[in-house]
């Protein structure tokens, strides 16, 4: 539960840039469908595994390139441990609060009012 809150203090730091908030919206939900085709595959099709796989690595990828972008840099990784445990927390639980919290829309308007 400490992960969840201190990621939650930095989030809003970290998602302020346009470009990065939009790679965001658009791969969240790559990430989530990759992460849930893995334990559909044991149920359905194989092939679902290494295309879940493949999802949410390009989903990740997207989302560093977008975080690249932004002015306050993400807090580095203290390991591999460290890595799944963010990125988890970051796509099923911090990135759907920031948007259902209206954190995206304040941060969308916060930089057109900045532009």
């Amino acid at each position: 539960m400490k992960l969840v809150a201190w990621q939650w203090s930095l989030y809003r730091d970290n998602h302020a840039n346009r470009a990065n908030l939009v790679i965001h919206a658009l791969t969240n939900p790559l990430f989530l469908a990759g992460t849930i085709a893995i334990p559909l595959a044991i149920a359905a099709r194989w092939w679902l595994a290494p295309l879940g796989l493949v999802a949410m690595i390009a989903a990740i990828a997207l989302q560093g390139r977008g975080h690249a972008r932004e002015a306050v840099a993400p807090v580095p990784f203290r390991g591999p441990t460290d890595v799944v445990a963010r990125i988890f927390v970051e796509q099923w639980i911090t990135w759907p609060r920031f948007v259902a919290s209206g954190g995206f829309t304040r941060a969308w308007r916060a930089r057109a009012a900045a532009s």
